[in-house]
């Protein structure tokens, strides 16, 4: 077994035993779970295996995720759910671990749907696998890809395999001048079409809304939606910089954010309409075709978010709090219902019995 592996068995087991809490750490990168000494995952780092022609690859839980990413760039390869980075260093385990797509996303499915196999430290200590490298692997209860998004809460993540897909051929982004309420009626219209859509933001700029839509796929497919979609084509050489800064919350938008204001995330069916957010908050920047919409708000307007989005069919959650530096990223996740917060207190206590992985 590996020295590294073995020292971080070994610290679960000591800390089950002494009932200290653990906050599992990688790049540092969304450095917010509450109290706990930190089991640091980077000396666990390294692909383990990666198979080009099988679109997998395996690899340690610290391994640099821009180390990752560039090897599959080698082979014309990505992880096509974008994964943000709110500051450099970010491991793999840490992004399975936080479970967060990007912009396309509403295109190319979650994170969790490219998860196909997990190694783990559950809170007894015990060296737990579960699923493998291909994608019909699971004869039960899809524990792999149950890690996903669990912040680090149900198992310290030593090993993750990853379903990778190859860079699309062609890419373009079109601009249109429209309302939130025009920008979402086109997307549904779009939505019906057999377009190549990838990936959508819509944001008020200066009072003018600006809806952006970036298409990839075959080189006619892109070419023939170009010509029939209209807008304005950006060919400026910064486009896909801005596409990373609208994944890792970089954009003026969310630089911007008022003193005392927080971060809310909302997700939503894509058909939901305009919401009439609390009087004095801006309008918001939406992504995934309408799917997920970000608000600035002070914390007291909470509760009315939450109703807003209840009422359109989805959740709100505070993504990052009001006095959040904007470095780490904070998240609140409520369960929705008292049955599935059942659910959530038994696996927490079938997987960490002690209550020591990331307490919060």
């Amino acid at each position: 077994m590996d020295a590294a592996l073995s020292q971080i068995i070994d610290r679960v087991r000591d800390s089950a035993e002494r009932q200290t809490p653990l906050r599992i750490r990688g790049g540092g990168t969304k450095d917010f779970h509450g109290p706990g000494a930190p089991l640091d995952m980077r000396p666990l780092a390294g692909i383990v295996s990666y198979e080009p022609s099988e679109l997998v690859v395996t690899a340690l839980a610290g391994t640099p995720l821009a180390e990752l990413e560039a090897l599959l760039a080698q082979h014309g390869q990505s992880l096509p759910f974008e994964p943000p980075r709110f500051a450099p260093g970010g491991t793999v385990g840490g992004m399975v671990a936080a479970g967060l797509s990007g912009p396309a996303r509403a295109s190319v499915g979650a994170l969790r749907d490219y998860v196909l196999g997990v190694e783990i430290v559950n809170g007894r200590g015990e060296l737990l696998r579960f699923g493998g490298q291909v994608m019909k692997n699971v004869a039960g209860y899809d524990v792999s890809r149950l890690m996903a998004g669990s912040w680090g809460q149900l198992g310290v993540i030593t090993e993750v395999s990853l379903k990778v897909l190859p860079v699309p051929p062609a890419e373009a982004t079109l601009r249109f001048d429209c309302g939130q309420a025009e920008a979402l009626r086109r997307l549904h219209a779009w939505g019906g079409r057999p377009l190549p859509l990838n990936a959508s933001c819509w944001v008020e700029d200066g009072g003018r809304g600006q809806l952006y839509v970036r298409l990839r796929g075959a080189r006619a497919a892109v070419d023939a939606a170009c010509r029939g979609m209209g807008g304005e084509l950006q060919d400026a050489p910064n486009v896909p910089d801005d596409w990373q800064a609208c994944r890792d919350q970089r954009l003026p938008w969310f630089t911007a954010r008022a003193p005392g204001h927080a971060l809310w995330r909302l997700s939503l069916p894509q058909t939901a309409p305009v919401l009439q957010l609390p009087a004095g908050v801006a309008a918001p920047l939406l992504e995934w075709h309408g799917g997920l919409r970000w608000v600035q708000a002070p914390p007291q307007h909470g509760d009315a978010l939450r109703a807003l989005a209840a009422q359109a069919g989805g959740t709100a959650s505070c993504f990052v709090a009001d006095n959040a530096d904007g470095v780490g990223v904070g998240a609140t996740f409520d369960a929705n219902s008292a049955a599935l917060a059942s659910i959530h207190r038994r696996l927490k206590s079938a997987f960490d019995p002690a209550g020591i992985l990331n307490p919060v």
